[in-house]
Parts: C-alpha cells; structure tokens; sequence
C-alpha cells in the first residue's frame, strides 16, 4: 500500500519549464538532467514496488532533519519485521571502485553511494530511536538501469544490481511476514508527518516573466505550439490539442513559476501568446473563480 506518492520534486519542476523557456548555464542543465534521469529511474523502480504485498507500507521522497543534519531516502518499504530503505541509482555505463572510492570509466571520481547509504541508515536508526521506535533496518543501493556495471565491487557491498531485482524481490517476500498491524501504520504516518517539504539543497537560477520565452508548449513533442484555429492548438509535430486543455496546462505552469503572481487575463494572454484575449478570457471563466471587476479582476 502506498502511503507517500512519489511526484516531481519541485526543484525539477522548475527547471523543466524552465529549459524550454531560457538559455540554463551548463551547471543549472545539467542539474535538469541529472534530477530528472534519476527521477525516471525511480519511476522504474516503483513498478517494482507495485507487485509487493497491499500490505506492506511503501513511502517515497522522504526527507528529515535529525540532529541538524537532512537525510533522503528515495523509497522505504515498512513490513511487519523490517524497515527496507532503498537509494535508487540510474546509472549506465561503466564504473569501478578502488578501495571506498567510485570511478566512472573515465576516471572521474564519483559520490560513493554506499557511504551515502550507510549515513542514511545511522540517521534513520537514531531518528526511530528518538521515537521510541525499534525496528530492524535493512538498507540497499538498487541500480535500475540495465546499461549499469560496475567493476571491482567486493560481494559483501549491499547493492542489487539490475539483473539481481526480480531474485531480490522473490527472498524479500518469503522472509518477511506479509501483515503489518495499526502499529506499522502509526509509525508510517508519523514519519510522513516528519517529513520536510522544502529541500534546503534545492537550486534554482534566478529569472523573471520577461525574460522567458512566451507561448504553449506541446504536450508531445515540447516544442511551442504555432498555430491556433477555432477551438484547437495545432503543433507543427501535427499534435492536435483542444485549447483549453492546452491554457490550463500552460496557466499551471505560469502559478508554479510565479506562485506570488495573480491570474488575469491579460497575464495569461501574454503567457500563452497565440490565442486571442476573448479566448483566454472565456477558459478563465469556465474554469475560475473571477474576484474584483474591471482591469483589477483576477482569477482563483
């Protein structure tokens, strides 16, 4: 049972809308693409998740604050004996350890992601000790990518690569029970309730609504949409959206970038660009709540 949804992280929220909008310095790209492959491994391994027990407690993205240090962890599973926390890596390509430290095939020196691991782990221990909480934790590095290996690895490391999920998954539901009781469910609930929402590593570059580039962006290809006829968006990849579906997208990104900002007409008309203001100023009011009138108005 999935307690904790797993969504996008609102730092990689941001930064999508924003790569299609301005020029990112290569650090903030890069960033974008970092934050978003490892969501997308993640995503992967949720389909793992999926075929767990209904009574097992999953929770994802859980981020705390224990003796003023932040810890992540990317999945755990509550079963009725063990807490399993699991640090999802979407790595590919060829890595290699000397001693305790991570090489991708080029040389360059990487995070060694067990370490991260076991930090989490003695975090997570003495977080559940300050409860009054005890249970066994067992903590593991799943490579998801198929196109993964790594070279030199000692066998005693906790790491499951890609090949090893499905076994993995088959000894973890024959040597755990498949109950949890409402203690299980009280201790899920709490640690969800400790649950920090806001990232203090968090990194987004400054930009402002002039300068972001303005339009609708296709919800298949990404690129911006260039032509608008009756009641259709029409992208030059051929996408046919209706034009509503298409400003409310386009309205839901302009509050996530600009939560401060209120909902008008014309702010939006500028935001989306293509359509005319009748236009805007109708899907506005099928699907808002106007406050004011005049050129005061604005929408919730």
């Amino acid at each position: 049972m999935i307690l904790k949804p797993r969504y996008e992280s609102l730092e990689l929220e941001l930064l999508k809308y924003l790569y299609k909008r301005m020029n990112l310095s290569e650090k903030d790209h890069l960033n974008y693409l970092n934050l978003n492959k490892g969501f997308i491994g993640e995503q992967h391994f949720d389909e793992w998740l999926h075929h767990l027990p209904d009574n097992w407690l999953i929770l994802n993205d859980l981020l705390f604050e224990f003796s003023h240090s932040h810890f992540q962890i990317d999945s755990m599973v509550i079963t009725n004996s063990t807490i399993y926390i699991f640090e999802v890596k979407n790595y590919d390509g060829d890595y290699y350890m000397e001693d305790d430290r991570w090489f991708s095939s080029s040389g360059s020196e990487i995070k060694n992601p067990i370490l991260q691991l076991k930090r989490t782990e003695t975090l997570l221990r003495k977080l559940l000790q300050d409860l009054q909480l005890n249970m066994p934790i067992k903590a593991h590095v799943i490579f998801i990518n198929p196109e993964f290996h790594l070279y030199h690895a000692p066998r005693n490391q906790p790491i499951i690569y890609p090949t090893q999920i499905q076994r993995f998954f088959n000894r973890m539901m024959t040597t755990a029970a498949s109950n949890t009781s409402s203690r299980h469910t009280q201790l899920a609930k709490k640690l969800i309730s400790l649950h920090i929402e806001e990232s203090p590593y968090t990194r987004i570059p400054e930009y402002t609504f002039e300068q972001l580039k303005k339009g609708v962006i296709c919800a298949r290809c990404g690129g911006f949409i260039g032509d608008f006829h009756k009641k259709l968006v029409i992208c030059k990849c051929g996408y046919k959206e209706n034009a509503s579906t298409a400003v409310l997208r386009s309205i839901k990104e302009y509050t996530t970038l600009f939560p401060n900002n209120k909902i008008n007409t014309n702010a939006i008309y500028e935001w989306c660009k293509i359509m005319p203001k009748r236009t805007i100023s109708r899907i506005l009011s099928q699907n808002f709540n106007i406050i004011g009138h005049g050129q005061s108005s604005y929408y919730i």
